[in-house]
């Protein structure tokens, strides 16, 4: 069954707060197998001209994947036939340890290809203040819908 296409547009609700952790930071990391110092080590992010440790650059994927947008059961998302198709990020500054993070998703466009559905999203990452942090764009591919 095709997606809502009342959804193109929507704009959702920003996250609840999200704390950026040294831990989730040197996590992250690891899970990717990024050795970078400036994502464990202060000093070192110090050095390269950081207030602290960075993120890698792939971090916001943890909070940006859509959230209360692709939850929304009126949208119609088969989660059982999703594939993420693409991402990309824009970055004002790097996240840094210590951040408290926002998201606000917008469905930019649904569209079908052959018998799958394709939803974009456009989700303006900022701190809790409201300095933008980066921007997260995500293709998301519902199979055989």
């Amino acid at each position: 069954m095709p997606l809502n296409r009342d959804f193109i547009g929507r704009t959702f609700p920003p996250t609840a707060p999200y704390e950026v952790s040294r831990v989730k930071i040197r996590e992250f990391a690891d899970a990717i197998g990024d050795p970078n110092p400036i994502y464990r080590d202060r000093e070192a992010a110090k050095a390269a001209g950081h207030p602290d440790v960075i993120a890698p650059p792939t971090f916001p994927i943890v909070i940006s994947l859509g959230g209360e947008a692709l939850a929304d059961p009126e949208l119609g998302l088969n989660y059982a036939m999703v594939v993420h198709g693409e991402q990309r990020f824009e970055y004002v500054r790097p996240v840094r340890a210590g951040d408290e993070l926002v998201c606000r998703t917008t469905i930019t466009e649904i569209k079908s290809i052959g018998n799958n559905e394709k939803i974009e999203l456009r989700t303006e990452i900022t701190t809790t203040d409201g300095e933008p942090v980066c921007t997260a764009y995500n293709t998301i591919v519902e199979r055989g819908a």
